[in-house]
Order: C-alpha cells, then structure tokens, then sequence
C-alpha cells in the first residue's frame, strides 16, 4: 500500500495550497503531477501508486481547487498558476531533477511556468508529460458539436463563467453537483466508463469553488503558448489525448507534438478527457517511460 503524505505549504501572496506526497524522499526523481480545471490532485491516485515505486511522486490541489485556498478573480490566471508552481518546486522540491506531468489545466499551467520562468524550466525539467490538454485555449473546443451549435454553447458558457466569478469560495450544493453528473459523464468520459470515477469527478467538481470555476475561463479561453514550445529544450516527452475528448480534441495534441520534435503522441481510441481514470494503465506506461528516460539521462549526466 502506498503511504501518501499530506501538507500544506503557504503561496507568497496568501493563499494555502494542500499538497500530497508519495515514495522515496531520495528517489532519483520527483514527478509532479498537476491536475485540470475544476478538479484535484486525487484524479491522479492510480498514477500515484505505481509512480511511488520508482520516484518521489507530488500533488497538490491548485488555488481555489480541492482543499486548497480560495482565489479571488484578480488571482484566477495562467499566469498566477505558473508562477505558483515555481513556488511549489521550490518549497517541496528544492534540489534535482522533476519530471511534470499535467492533464487539461495543469498541462496549460506547466506551458505557462515554462513560459515565465524559463531558466527554472532548463534547470529543472528532465521529463514532460502533457495528457488531454491544448496550447492553444479554446481555439479546437467544440464539445462535440456542430460549429454553430458550438459557438451558441461559448457564448453561454463565457457569459455564466463571468456571473460565477462574482460568486467567492461558494462550492456548489451536493444536490446541484448530483445533478450535473450525467453531463459530466457526457461531456468527459468516453467509452466504456466506470461509473466509480464518474463519482469522483464530481466530487472534485463539488469542492472547486466557484469564483474558480467561474474565473479561469477567460484566462484559459485565450491562451496561447505554441511558441513557447517550440523553445523549450529537449526532454523527454509524452503526449496523450483521447479520441472521444470533447474539450481537447486531438488536434490539440497534434498541435503540442509538432511543437515538440522527438514527443511521443499517443491517441486513445473511445476514449475522453479523463485519460487517467479512463485508460490508466495506458497513462502509467507512458509516464513510466518518461520517468525511466529522465532517470537514465541524469545518471549519463
């Protein structure tokens, strides 16, 4: 059984962050492993599990997510998500070499602390691993729908994302959250899904508040880091998308691997945007083999 370590540490402008840790403290590496809009670090568990055999293995639940802090709308940016990962590895991993690895929201947060903080990123990085997420906003978002239809759903999505903003750490009621679970189940699963991790979801979408739910769309709408891709140095990489995701389509993932010469892209087939709670054995090989190629780089360095 792994032992998973809970903490919280403190962010320079207030909020506190609840982090999670598992495996050797003097493992050879530390994967990071951030998790997607409106939801926690406990998506990740069955990657946790066999991750903690080989490295040092964090998690932590961003600002205004899980049982972290709350965020106020001026705090509810990329860029704010950015730079609060660079404090987290300095804090939690001060010294060696990470490997992160980042599902929707958190692949987007990796892009921008590579972004803003590029001599860290080259320091640091010794490994990517970018799952169902995109480089480009909402630019491929269609949910699965015709273009029109699509366009009808933002502008009533970037409406309601404004009204939720105003509304400070108010989670959503159980009721409401039982109630969203069959769109939920719609709009991120593929097939065949387990009705268990349908469940846990939506606990996570129930402990999101909704200044956060609300707040980071605009920010996550407009993003843009292909560029930034296209500069990092090379490490070794794994990109995932399932076939079915309706909020990162596979053309995101095309994208992010044309950025990145030499990253492995994997498309899986029925699957959605949950790769890891959907296909985790699939998940966990591709991060092991990432986890091992940053391993053997550093003992050749």
């Amino acid at each position: 059984m792994t032992t998973v370590e809970q903490a919280e540490i403190r962010l320079a402008d207030g909020p506190r962050l609840h982090v999670r840790t598992a495996g050797p403290p003097g493992a050879p590496v530390t994967v990071v492993l951030l998790h997607g809009w409106a939801l926690d670090g406990r998506t990740w568990h069955r990657q946790v599990r066999q991750l903690a055999k080989v490295a040092r293995v964090v998690t932590y639940d961003a600002r205004g997510h899980g049982r972290s802090g709350g965020v106020d709308r001026s705090a509810a940016t990329l860029d704010r998500l950015g730079d609060d990962l660079a404090e987290v590895l300095r804090t939690v991993a001060p010294t060696g070499p990470v490997v992160l690895g980042g599902h929707s929201l958190g692949g987007m947060t990796i892009m921008e602390y590579a972004h803003r903080h590029p001599e860290d990123f080259a320091a640091r990085v010794a490994g990517l691993f970018l799952l169902s997420t995109t480089a480009e906003g909402h630019t491929h978002t269609v949910y699965g729908l015709p273009s029109r239809v699509a366009h009808l759903v933002r502008m009533a999505e970037m409406t309601s994302a404004q009204v939720l903003a105003r509304l400070g750490d108010w989670r959503p009621h159980r009721a409401f959250t039982l109630a969203l679970r069959p769109s939920l189940r719609w709009l991120l699963f593929g097939h065949p899904c387990d009705p268990a991790d349908v469940r846990l979801t939506t606990k996570a979408v129930a402990r999101a508040s909704l200044s956060s739910i609300g707040g980071f769309r605009p920010s996550v709408g407009a993003q843009a880091r292909l560029e930034t891709l296209a500069a990092l140095p090379t490490v070794p990489t794994a990109v995932m998308v399932g076939e079915r995701d309706r909020l990162t389509p596979p053309v995101c993932a095309l994208s992010i691997a044309k950025a990145l010469p030499g990253a492995a892209l994997t498309v899986c087939p029925d699957a959605g945007h949950m790769l890891m709670l959907e296909r985790p054995d699939m998940v966990n090989a591709a991060l092991l083999d990432v986890v091992h190629a940053a391993i053997d780089h550093g003992r050749k360095a």
